[in-house]
């Protein structure tokens, strides 16, 4: 009974001091909380996060969607550690239609470079998509030249700098636009661009660990 009730007061304190949010970071923005250059940061979405908070990992300034925010350390050694496997799930504009052989290349990997080194890079599953019911970003796609375009969705375990646009890139189909939709079952779901959400800590552990 000592040990249950340790536990449960362990629980409590875990859960009352933890927090964990979710934004759906515009593009453009900066995945931190400091200005760099002309580029808005988290700072700029009017929301007052507790001091202690930070993103778990990121997404550069030209994507946009799902990023994570905690002061909980467990999740940053959960999320960035390849064995974890967790799976990123992107939604993709992408120049001219992908046909069967370049979602056989990607699901079976390429090649692609990161910092000078060569990495074989795979997805999960990959397929098409209509366009999603999303607001379009600003600014805008160039449709005047990029014409021809479609969504595909992708989902990988890994998460190497610029990695899904490196393996489009790859298959001669470069990402126009680029969002991350999910991690695991926590997404953007019903959101809009600049939303923050606060999610309940049984919830997030449960999603972020189905």
């Amino acid at each position: 009974m000592t040990v249950s009730l340790l536990n449960s007061s362990f629980y409590i304190w875990k859960v009352n001091r933890y927090r964990y949010f979710k934004i759906f970071k515009p593009y453009g923005m900066l995945s931190q909380f400091t200005r760099e250059a002309d580029h808005p940061s988290l700072a700029d979405l009017g929301f007052k996060f507790p001091k202690d908070v930070y993103p778990v990992g990121r997404l550069d300034h030209d994507s946009e969607g799902l990023l994570l925010l905690t002061n909980d350390p467990s999740v940053n050694k959960l999320l960035l550690n390849p064995d974890s496997k967790k799976k990123k799930t992107y939604w993709l504009q992408v120049e001219g239609i992908p046909g069967e052989n370049a979602f056989e290349n990607l699901k079976k990997g390429v090649t692609i470079n990161l910092k000078g080194r060569l990495h074989t890079a795979k997805a999960i599953s990959v397929q098409k998509i209509s366009a999603p019911n999303i607001e379009e970003r600003d600014p805008p796609v160039n449709y005047t030249k990029h014409p021809v375009n479609s969504w595909i969705e992708i989902v990988i375990t890994e998460g190497k700098n610029r990695q899904v646009r490196k393996m489009m890139a790859k298959v001669g189909h470069p990402a126009l636009r680029l969002i991350r939709f999910s991690i695991e079952g926590i997404s953007i779901n019903e959101m809009k661009a600049g939303n923050v959400l606060e999610i309940n800590p049984e919830t997030f552990l449960r999603l972020i660990n189905r």
